[in-house]
Order: C-alpha cells, then sequence, then structure tokens
C-alpha cells in the first residue's frame, strides 16, 4: 500500500467523521444546515434529527472500518469501502445534489486511484 493510499484514504475516513459530527452531535447547527443546504428550522424537527443522527452512525462506522483496513493493511477491504462511498456518492448526486460526488466523494476517488498505482 503506498503512502498517498494511505493519506487519502484515512482523509476521506476523517471527511466521514467530520460528517458523523455534523449529523449526531450538531445536528441544528448552521454549519449542518449550511453543508447539507436544509434549512435550520427543518433540522429542529425531531424526525428529521432522528434520520440524520441514523446516518452519522452509518458514517462514524464507515470512517472506522476505513481506518482499520489502513491499519492491517488490507487493501481488498480498504477498495472496497472506498468503492462503497464513491456508489453512495454517485447515488446522492443523481438523487439529491451534483456536487456530492466531490464533496463526499473526491477523496475516496483519489485513494482508489491511488491503491491501483
Amino acid at each position: 500500500m503506498n503512502l498517498a493510499t494511505i493519506i487519502f484514504a484515512v482523509l476521506a475516513a476523517l471527511e466521514h467523521i467530520y460528517i458523523m459530527f455534523l449529523e449526531t452531535v450538531a445536528t441544528s447547527s448552521a454549519g449542518t444546515s449550511k453543508t447539507f443546504g436544509i434549512k435550520t428550522e427543518k433540522l429542529n424537527d425531531n424526525n428529521i434529527a432522528t434520520l440524520l443522527k441514523n446516518q452519522g452512525v452509518y458514517n462514524g462506522l464507515l470512517a472506522v472500518l476505513l481506518i482499520v483496513a489502513v491499519v492491517l493493511g488490507d487493501m481488498l477491504w480498504m477498495r472496497l469501502l472506498l468503492g462503497y462511498i464513491v456508489l453512495v456518492a454517485a447515488y446522492g448526486s443523481f438523487t439529491s445534489n451534483p456536487q456530492i460526488i466531490l464533496k463526499q466523494g473526491g477523496l475516496a476517488i483519489i485513494a482508489l486511484i491511488c491503491s491501483f498505482l
């Protein structure tokens, strides 16, 4: 596993930890509102907050699994997790906001490319 792959995979994991923070801890903050393009009033809705917190747990676990794959040097699992991140970002781009592919998937795409060099 080359250094560039490690760096970008860890950065992708850190990005997902940040997303988890926004979704689970700072659910109704101005930063969360701006990041996800959802008005603060809607973020205060219990149903929306619960959905975001659930999504945050997913992002946190994804980050942990990616870090474990990097630490163990398991290229297969790292590539699978990075590929999953890219697929989810692509889905988000088609169904929600085209910028998601770069915002959520950009680092994962770079790490995935580096893993094949």
